[in-house]
C-alpha cells in the first residue's frame, strides 16, 4: 500500500511538471506580448510585467493584413472541414453498406494512404496543381487537403457497428441511400461527426507546409504563413511577434477549450481506442 501511494504520488509530481512545462511557454508568450519592447529585453527577464502595453496588439493588427489573413484561415478551414466530413462520410458508407466489386480493395488502398506522409507528395502533388493554373489560388490550397484516410475509416468503423436491419427497413419503405445516410447513420453517428470536425478544423488551421508553399500573394495568406511574414518584418521586436502568435493561436486555443471533450473523442477514434 505504501509503495502505491508512493508510486502514486511520484506520478502526481511528473504529471504537475509535465503540465507546467506546457504551460510556460504560452504564458511567457502571453506576458512577453503586454510588456514594453524595453522590458522584453532586461536582464533579469521578469515573470510578471511591471507595466501593462497593449501597443503591441494595436501595431499588428493596423500594420498588417492581419484580419485579411483570419477570414482566409477561416473560409478555408470551414470549407475544408465540411467537403472532409462530407466527401468521407459518403466513402465510408459505400464501403460500409454497400455491397459492389472491388469495395475490399478500394479500402486497402485507402488504409495504405496512412502510409504515405504527405511531405512525400509535396512535389508531384505541386507539379500537377501548378499544371491546373491554381497556385496562388484558394481550390489549389483546399483541393489537396481533402484527402482523408483516417476519417474514411473512422466513419466506416461506426457504420459497421449498426444493425443492417435499420436501413434495409427504410429501403423497403422507398427511401434513397443518400435518405437512409443523412435520416439514419449520420444521427446514429453525430457524436463521431461533430468530434471529426473540430479536429478537422483545428488541423486545417494550423496547417503550414502546403498553404506556404502554394499562396505567394501576401493577401491571401492564412494565419500560420501570415505570422512569419510579419515576425521577419519585426526583427527582434520580440513584443509585436509575440503578440501576433498569441492572436494566431487564440481562435484554436478557444475552440480547445471549449470542445476539449470532443477532440479527445476524435483523436481516440483516430487512435482507434474508442
Amino acid at each position: 500500500m505504501r509503495i502505491a501511494r508512493l508510486w502514486g504520488g511520484v506520478l502526481t509530481v511528473l504529471t504537475v511538471l509535465l503540465a507546467l512545462a506546457w504551460v510556460f511557454p504560452m504564458y511567457w508568450a502571453v506576458v512577453t506580448s503586454v510588456k514594453p519592447e524595453n522590458d522584453t529585453v532586461a536582464m533579469p527577464p521578469t515573470i510578471w510585467p511591471q507595466t501593462f502595453d497593449f501597443s503591441s496588439y494595436t501595431y499588428i493588427f493596423q500594420n498588417s493584413p492581419l484580419v485579411r489573413w483570419y477570414l482566409n484561415s477561416v473560409l478555408t478551414s470551414v470549407a475544408i472541414t465540411v467537403l472532409v466530413l462530407l466527401l468521407s462520410m459518403l466513402c465510408a458508407y459505400a464501403l460500409s453498406q454497400i455491397d459492389f466489386r472491388g469495395r475490399t480493395w478500394l479500402f486497402w488502398l485507402i488504409l495504405i494512404g496512412f502510409m504515405i506522409p504527405f511531405q512525400a507528395s509535396l512535389i508531384p502533388l505541386f507539379i500537377f496543381i501548378n499544371q491546373l493554373g491554381l497556385v496562388n489560388n484558394y481550390l489549389g490550397l483546399i483541393l489537396p487537403q481533402l484527402a482523408a484516410p483516417i476519417a474514411v475509416v473512422i466513419y466506416k468503423q461506426f457504420f459497421d457497428q449498426i444493425p443492417t436491419e435499420l436501413g434495409d427497413a427504410a429501403r423497403m419503405d422507398g427511401a434513397s441511400e443518400a435518405r437512409v445516410l443523412f435520416s439514419i447513420f449520420l444521427p446514429l453517428n453525430w457524436s463521431i461527426t461533430v468530434s471529426l470536425a473540430i479536429v478537422t478544423f483545428i488541423a486545417a488551421w494550423n496547417n503550414f507546409l502546403w498553404p506556404f508553399i502554394v499562396m505567394n500573394d501576401t493577401a491571401k495568406l492564412t494565419i500560420p504563413v501570415g505570422i512569419t511574414q510579419v515576425q521577419s518584418a519585426y526583427g527582434v521586436a520580440y513584443a509585436k511577434t509575440m503578440a501576433t502568435a498569441v492572436s494566431a493561436a487564440f481562435p484554436t486555443v478557444i475552440a480547445y477549450l471549449i470542445f476539449q471533450r470532443r477532440v479527445t473523442e476524435g483523436v481516440m477514434a483516430a487512435a482507434g481506442l474508442k
